[in-house]
């Protein structure tokens, strides 16, 4: 069983949860940290032969158009995480459409290859908002990794279906690849990777990922580029949980990486979907 990897391309300054401490106003202000530390999750996936799923921001990817061509280059997908990181609850139909058109044509004339995917911001697609699901197909989009079939406070798809799938949308069709979850007293806990990979145990993760495996089921990890990057700059005056949230673990997390890809194998979520349905990916 081969996994997927998936890599959220956003701005240490760009997290939901620094949004009340950090004004969109200012984030030109701030030190871009994006290509470093992306490029050491880049680099590790290639030591191990592997090659991932790079969810991008237009945002980051109109200021560091090199790093979007290295990602390309290097054999991995690129997709879209949408343009700036508003959370799709934030958004009206009309606004969620000019993001992700906007960013796939940028990804795509950056990359030199079709945009198949998207993932929302904080996984911020949640019951209600389906329409978003409609206008991705709409666009063109062939998959989604929004999903989250958890019960968390600030995002969730509560009752939503924790193995690939495919979402009858009327007119379309796309497929789902949730992320990762594990199954335990009749409830789904988040396993996908971010905060329960740097602070869990990583026997954690590796269990989700094996009953993934004996279910015959790709399992969908992720983290995000701040995450290996340990000298980043503190946010004063952050809550307690907020800091403790984004900063607890950061130092280990390229060593629990290794590890990781040194025990499970791992592809991109295009490649899996070319096994679904016939998908032109470039020239």
């Amino acid at each position: 069983m081969v996994h997927h990897f998936t890599i959220d391309v956003e701005e240490h300054f760009q997290v939901s949860a620094m949004e009340p401490h950090l004004p969109r106003a200012e984030w030109d202000a701030f030190p871009s940290r994006v290509e470093a530390s992306t490029l050491r999750i880049v680099e590790l996936l290639e030591e191990h032969g592997m090659h991932g799923t790079f969810f991008v921001l237009g945002w980051v990817a109109r200021r560091r158009p090199e790093l979007v061509r290295r990602i390309a280059e290097g054999g991995h997908e690129v997709a879209s995480h949408g343009w700036d990181h508003r959370r799709v609850t934030a958004l009206d139909p009309t606004q969620f459409r000019r993001q992700v058109r906007e960013s796939r044509d940028l990804l795509e004339s950056l990359s030199g290859a079709p945009v198949l995917g998207y993932r929302a911001p904080s996984f911020s697609i949640v019951p209600g908002l389906e329409w978003a699901l409609e206008i991705l197909a709409e666009e063109g989009y062939r998959y989604d990794s929004s999903l989250y079939p958890v019960r968390r406070r600030g995002y969730g798809y509560p009752g939503g279906k924790r193995r690939p799938h495919t979402l009858d949308l009327g007119e379309h069709t796309l497929f789902e690849f949730p992320p990762l979850t594990l199954r335990l007293l009749r409830a789904n806990l988040p396993a996908g990777g971010g905060g329960t990979f740097r602070q869990f145990p990583l026997g954690y993760t590796a269990q989700a990922l094996r009953r993934s495996e004996a279910a015959a089921i790709p399992g969908t990890f992720y983290i995000h580029p701040w995450e290996v990057d340990p000298e980043q700059p503190r946010v004063p005056g952050l809550p307690f949980l907020t800091r403790v949230r984004h900063y607890r673990g950061i130092g280990q997390t390229m060593a629990r990486l290794r590890r990781l890809l040194s025990t499970f194998r791992f592809r991109p979520i295009r490649d899996t979907l070319a096994e679904l349905e016939p998908v032109e990916v470039g020239p």
